[in-house]
């Protein structure tokens, strides 16, 4: 899976988890940051479609 605008190396990503007492290899960060960046595209796409239709569902009217 590639995505143009990664903004964390594979090492940088390392270092992180090291720091977390996380020894994780070359190929096991790869994967990680695949479905970090993954989950992170998906879940922009539920948050637009979910504010689009708040905005198509208010009223004006009130409710008694």
């Amino acid at each position: 899976m590639n995505f143009i605008d990664k903004k964390i190396t594979v090492n940088q990503a390392i270092a992180i988890l090291a720091k977390n007492n996380i020894d994780a290899d070359e190929n096991d960060t790869i994967v990680i940051l695949d479905f970090l960046y993954l989950i992170a595209k998906n879940t922009n796409k539920v948050e637009g479609k979910i504010g689009e239709s708040l905005r198509t569902n208010r009223t004006s009217k009130k409710l008694r």
